[in-house]
């Protein structure tokens, strides 16, 4: 068995720009589990408002340097780690650029590299860069983001690619493969889901046969 762990936010989790949560058969996640096949188990790691480091007192537990240790150990052996956080790193309070938030996008692929698989190898790492915020993000129910987070969007995947060059961990840009709904400037409809999974698949089959 091919043990995939999905470390993520809302995005991750399967928040419905329309309300609610999307089914399992809807989220990234599950659509993944699908593609890839009984040979491969999909972990669902996925938090609402989850950064890379920061503490949100309005959301608490959020951190993803605090949780991801542990699911780490909960879960192991893994033979890949999909991190795909760095979303709310733009809410203002926190007040990070691009770099800043690739920099801690860089301290989660250093604790995977440093926490024990069971004597097995350290898992693949793949780092999925955030889709665009869209115009309008100032004014979305989720609070927390100014408008000037769209900028900050723009130009965190270049930056967040070269910490996966850097490390040797596998990259998808996920400007490139989806988009945020109209709805609420953030989250992703089914269909985007559908395209997140596609990508993230042929990433993982691929990587896999070259093994």
């Amino acid at each position: 068995m091919i043990n995939v762990l999905c470390f993520g936010d809302s995005n991750t989790n399967g928040t419905d720009p329309a309300g609610g949560r999307h089914p399992r058969d809807v989220r990234w996640t599950g659509r993944l589990q699908r593609l890839l096949g009984d040979d491969w188990y999909v972990i669902e790691e996925g938090m609402g408002g989850r950064t890379t480091v920061y503490n949100n007192p309005l959301e608490p537990h959020r951190s993803g340097i605090e949780a991801l240790p542990i699911a780490l150990v909960t879960h192991r052996p893994l033979d890949y780690v999909i991190i795909a956080l760095g979303t709310n790193d733009m809410k203002d309070m926190f007040r990070a650029d691009a770099r800043a938030i690739a920099a801690g996008v860089d301290m989660l692929v250093q604790e995977v590299k440093h926490t024990g698989n069971r004597g097995q190898d350290t898992p693949r790492i793949v780092i999925v860069s955030p889709i665009l915020l869209r115009p309008g993000i100032g004014e979305s129910p989720f609070i927390g983001f100014r408008e000037e987070a769209r900028e900050v969007s723009l130009k965190l995947a270049p930056e967040i690619r070269k910490i996966a060059d850097r490390e040797g961990c596998l990259f998808l840009d996920g400007t490139k493969v989806a988009e945020a709904s109209d709805l609420d400037k953030l989250h992703m409809d089914g269909e985007n889901h559908a395209k997140m999974a596609r990508a993230l698949a042929d990433l993982l089959l691929a990587d896999r046969a070259a093994d």
